[in-house]
């Protein structure tokens, strides 16, 4: 319990501080859209103060997050991003750990899209039925050489650990395939500790 309450404590500063810096360059190009940003963050902020104390919110309050999330994001691009964020999900009450899938979405924009040149694009499908969760998050990327390998980022490996923690069947992969980087994330949600 203490590992996954400081796994949780490096997430909400991780997500903080790169909404900061998305805000921050909107506010040096002295951009309209900073003061919408930062009301739009307020909104997040107190969803993370008052909604995630606990172990378990329902998916319905983790999809308004990541929809929030995304109009926040949204403000920093113009209109050659493409995002497509669609869900099948059986039973909206559905318990599920707070913001566990944020740093999928999170990485795809702070490692994928910012750093895409041409055609950005961002594909979120979450489908949970039958207590199994298929969360599957694509993102245009830079081509990196194949002998680099793929380096999961402190989202990624604080992802991994949390899921350990919480769960004995689950499986989460990421692979980067030409311009695209897919992170695959499925759960059985029956199987938590």
């Amino acid at each position: 319990a203490a590992e996954l309450n400081y796994l949780k404590s490096q997430t909400n500063p991780h997500f903080l501080f790169n909404t900061l810096n998305n805000i921050y360059s909107l506010a040096r190009d002295k951009s309209d859209l900073a003061p919408e940003s930062i009301l739009r963050l307020s909104k997040i902020l107190r969803f993370m103060l008052y909604e995630t104390g606990g172990a378990y919110i329902a998916i319905e309050q983790e999809l308004k997050i990541i929809n929030d999330y995304i109009a926040l994001e949204k403000l920093r691009y113009d209109d050659s991003l493409r995002i497509n964020f669609n869900y099948d999900i059986e039973d909206m009450k559905q318990a599920l750990p707070p913001l566990l899938l944020m740093p999928l979405v999170e990485n795809a924009f702070k490692h994928g899209v910012s750093e895409t040149r041409g055609n950005p694009f961002v594909d979120i499908h979450l489908s949970v039925n039958n207590r199994q969760l298929a969360f599957v998050v694509k993102n245009s990327s830079e081509v990196f050489p194949a002998e680099t390998g793929i380096k999961e980022n402190i989202g990624l490996s604080n992802l991994r650990r949390q899921l350990e923690l919480l769960y004995t069947g689950f499986n989460l992969a990421v692979q980067q395939d030409g311009s695209v980087f897919t992170a695959t994330l499925k759960i059985n949600l029956a199987s938590h500790v």
